[in-house]
């Protein structure tokens, strides 16, 4: 089966978990309009950003500015628990918000470990049979657990997941081997998400300093997933790679996840266009010069 998603969305994807938490609704519009300007194609938002609130805003921007049909593919996201029997009603909460009667791609925000039983994905199955949504997908989740359940809709003839979106940068890899493989062999889309690593590349938090009103002030978690070892180590390899070649950390980090040929999109947030503008530069660096910054660091 020919995947529906791969040739309709952009390297580049808008990620839209700031919209209504960290920005209002005019930045967030200014946003979308500089991403539709430079050819970006790929919304993506989530029921659990900002309690249904990035939802709105994106419903609110498709209602104002009515874009073509099929011109923005429109993502989202149901998170845990997983209850076959209330899956789709929580499908029509976010079409509500949305203001569509169809998104793009719905995906699994996590693994659980019922994701993979069979009602599950009989209800995911039956939403696309509706066509409230194109496709099906799922996020943060590993090789295993998307084999798992890629074998399960085989099996009984149900709509397949098209893609899979986990957190991916120079300092955080959850897109491994493995799982680049799998989504190969099983024409899976790869989407990843978080290139700056929440602004901890940047290096924005040399020595634990995490100034108010930041990401990691704001959503406090991602401290324990950069704040160790590895984090530190990849983050002076970064800086280093910066120093030796010229080119500045930011777009470093952006290259680094897109010239990883198995990626077909790279999801860019923010609170302003011009970290859609500090991407879209990353995206044309030669891919030469970026393998010459790391080599050896």
């Amino acid at each position: 089966m020919t995947n529906w998603l791969k040739p309709r969305i952009s390297k580049i994807g808008l990620g839209c978990v700031t919209f209504g938490r960290e920005i209002d609704q005019a930045a967030s519009f200014a946003m979308m309009d500089h991403a539709v300007a430079n050819g970006i194609t790929f919304f993506d938002t989530a029921s659990a950003y900002s309690a249904g609130g990035s939802e709105k805003v994106v419903g609110a921007w498709l209602a104002a500015r009515k874009p073509a049909s099929d011109s923005v593919v429109i993502a989202t996201k149901i998170t845990k628990p997983y209850v076959a029997a209330e899956i789709e009603a929580r499908m029509d909460q976010s079409l509500a918000r949305l203001g569509v009667q169809q998104v793009g791609l719905f995906y699994l925000h996590t693994w659980t470990d019922n994701a993979a039983d069979p009602e599950i994905l009989a209800a995911l199955d039956r939403i696309v049979r509706s066509g409230k949504a194109k496709t099906i997908g799922v996020s943060n989740f590993s090789a295993e657990q998307l084999e798992k359940v890629l074998a399960i809709q085989k099996e009984r003839g149900w709509a397949r997941m098209q893609a899979v979106q986990n957190n991916q940068n120079y300092a955080l890899r959850l897109v491994d081997d493995k799982l680049k493989a799998l989504c190969v062999r099983e024409d899976v889309a790869i989407v990843t998400y978080s290139p700056l690593g929440a602004g901890f590349l940047t290096g924005k938090y040399n020595n634990k300093v995490v100034p108010a009103g930041t990401r990691f002030d704001v959503i406090p978690g991602h401290q324990p997933l950069y704040f160790n070892d590895y984090g530190w180590a990849r983050l002076a390899e970064l800086e280093a790679a910066s120093k030796k070649s010229g080119l500045s950390q930011v777009d470093l980090a952006y290259a680094w996840v897109f010239q990883q040929k198995e990626v077909d999109c790279v999801l860019v947030g923010g609170r302003n266009a011009s970290q859609i503008d500090g991407a879209r530069q990353a995206l044309k660096l030669d891919p030469a010069q970026v393998a010459r910054a790391f080599a050896g660091v």
